[in-house]
């Protein structure tokens, strides 16, 4: 796999304004069946409660995004074999990252269930300053839980 260059802020705020991002969100499930949602500090969505998630790389494969998003987002690496691909998804967001006028945010996600098989995990602080785990009713109760996260517990529109 070719190394990846990382972009400055400027270079990809400009892939932001002209390109979909696609991204990976983990809905993960405790042994008692709840989900795990944090509060988002960082733009797109801050300010909301929303599942653990990140970008995918230039050159990354699916596997390897799953285990280092799982690890930065969770404190935990899970592996593509625990992850269960629940569907994609389409983010759609007013503002950015660096809080730019006049630029939206458009991600494509591939959304993943995690099932853990212990209690045990960390989520770092980078990205939410707190967490909590809530059934998926609860999620679709609270109104301070983001709609795109909602939309993981809603059922599938059929088209007529």
């Amino acid at each position: 796999m070719a190394k990846t260059k990382h972009l400055n802020r400027e270079e990809f705020l400009k892939v932001v304004e002209h390109t979909p991002l696609v991204s990976i969100d983990l809905i993960v499930y405790n042994l008692d069946g709840k989900v795990l949602v944090g509060f988002r500090k960082n733009r797109p969505a801050q300010n909301t409660w929303f599942v653990p998630g990140g970008k995918i790389l230039k050159n990354e494969l699916i596997a390897d995004a799953i285990r280092r998003i799982s690890k930065a987002e969770l404190g935990v690496e899970f592996s593509s074999l625990q992850a269960h691909f629940k569907g994609v998804y389409e983010h759609l967001y007013p503002d950015n990252f660096a809080d730019a006028p006049g630029i939206s945010t458009h991600y494509i996600v591939l959304a993943y269930e995690i099932h853990m098989t212990s209690t045990i995990i960390e989520p770092p602080p980078e990205q939410h300053s707190e967490y909590c785990w809530l059934t998926p009713q609860e999620i679709l109760d609270n109104p301070a839980i983001h709609e795109n996260t909602k939309a993981y517990f809603k059922p599938v529109p059929t088209e007529k």
